[in-house]
């Protein structure tokens, strides 16, 4: 999908791929065998499995690449290789790598066990051409959300794990973003079905939504 000056690509479940000058991963997944172009900066939510997925790392990386991660993360990026160009973060950071400026959110759920907010898991809002694009990584509807305006939102909509699709609409009506949209389905848990849902949803409430066929 071409927006502005950006393309941003819906890599499936809930990894994004955003080209500017620069190229920007966020939790790949599940990447087929064809040759991927190599990130400049990798930002990566959490340590679960299906965000910190050292295979499809492996196959994004590059020696400049500069990864922004949790301290849980870096743990686990030495199975990637050696000397891998880290930034650590938490929850409620912010910072700037050659020229793409960045905030940390807090991502946590509400009454599950899946994504303790003390686990200091994260979503990133990434400003690329003067565009902000937050992605929630996985979370529920949460306070935090109350103080949070981008032009693009990218909402997990699969349930049990992260927000379901009506709740996803209520985070978009929050949020007020230009577009909106779903992630978090069609591979672990969630189904099209959902991310259509979701999309209609925020229609109703005169928000642009917009699903984007993986890439």
């Amino acid at each position: 999908m071409k927006y502005q000056a950006l393309i941003i690509k819906w890599l499936g479940h809930a990894g994004f791929l955003i080209k500017n000058e620069k190229i920007i991963y966020i939790d790949p997944y599940q990447l087929d065998d064809r040759e991927w172009e190599k990130a400049d900066i990798l930002f990566i939510t959490h340590s679960h499995y299906d965000h910190c997925s050292i295979e499809d790392i492996k196959k994004i990386i590059k020696q400049e690449t500069i990864v922004v991660c949790g301290s849980d993360v870096q743990s686990k990026l030495g199975k990637v290789g050696d000397n891998i160009n880290t930034k650590i973060v938490g929850p409620g950071k912010s910072g700037e790598i050659n020229g793409i400026v960045f905030s940390t959110v807090p991502a946590y759920n509400i009454g599950k066990v899946f994504h303790k907010k003390n686990e200091g898991w994260m979503g990133y809002i990434i400003e690329v051409n003067d565009v902000k694009i937050y992605h929630t990584g996985d979370s529920d509807v949460i306070p935090e959300m109350n103080t949070i305006k981008t032009e693009i939102v990218l909402l997990p909509v699969g349930g049990k794990f992260t927000m379901n699709a009506d709740e996803a609409v209520r985070a978009a009506e929050i949020i007020e973003p230009k577009l909106a949209i779903p992630m978090h389905y069609g591979s672990i848990i969630g189904s099209r079905e959902d991310a259509e849902k979701f999309v209609n949803g925020c229609k109703k409430l005169g928000i642009e939504a917009r699903i984007l066929e993986r890439e």
